[in-house]
């Protein structure tokens, strides 16, 4: 028999949501963000192609954009998410 903290795990694991956004957040803080994002840009061409080509793949398998994107309204409040 399983323990109850063992029972969520993998998707819909709530455990690892929370660990997942505590450590985005923490990550958020560090000041870090710019400079991780100048450290993803692609180094060549072939980099750049090789990663549009990736996005176009994984977006075949999309349901579509979330509506949200475009229209902060849809988006469903989350009450345990710190809003500024």
């Amino acid at each position: 028999m399983q323990r109850k903290d063992q029972q969520k795990r993998g998707e819909g694991s709530y455990s690892g949501t929370k660990d997942y956004n505590e450590r985005t957040k923490s990550f958020v803080r560090s000041g870090k963000v710019k400079e991780a994002a100048r450290e993803a840009k692609p180094q060549s061409e072939e980099e750049a192609h090789q990663m549009h080509k990736a996005e176009r793949i994984g977006k075949q398998h999309a349901r579509g954009e979330d509506p949200a994107l475009h229209d902060p309204e849809k988006i469903q409040d989350d009450p345990s998410f710190p809003r500024k």
